[in-house]
């Protein structure tokens, strides 16, 4: 079986980072944790307690765009996760909702019952949906 080379998709134009902003000291941030290639700050607006994004130092527009470094934030974030249940996500393109074109992880705390709906749970009656009744 041979391997075959994937077209990368386009990536986004240049514009002002605000995670490269605080990777410079230019903006301000809550840091949690900081590594040599990494930090772990405090969202703006965290979904629950002891939400984190875990960002490369480097700029990379998102995952897809650079697998080693991708790789290096995602062992980061999952040194966080290790002694917690939480999600770990991320997005990329716009179409995937990302909004902000620089690799970033969330993790997301999750508790028995929290309740936490994330974008694509599918709840609710609709075409594909898990609780949509079979029409034959």
């Amino acid at each position: 079986m041979t391997e075959t080379a994937l077209e990368p998709l386009p990536t986004p134009p240049l514009y002002d980072c605000p995670f490269c902003d605080i990777v410079a000291g230019r903006a301000p941030a809550h840091v949690f944790h900081e590594w040599d290639d990494a930090l772990a700050i405090v969202p703006l607006n965290p979904v629950t307690d002891g939400h984190l994004l875990v960002i490369p130092k480097v700029h990379v527009s998102d995952v897809g765009h650079d697998p080693e470094t991708s790789a290096a934030t995602m062992r980061r974030a999952a040194q966080l996760a290790a002694s917690q249940w939480c999600n770990v996500i991320t997005s990329r393109g716009r179409v995937a909702t990302q909004s902000v074109f620089h690799l970033h992880l969330h993790l997301v705390p999750r508790s028995e019952g929290d309740l936490l709906s994330l974008p694509w749970d599918v709840r609710g009656a609709g075409p594909g949906r898990p609780d949509e009744k079979p029409t034959s």
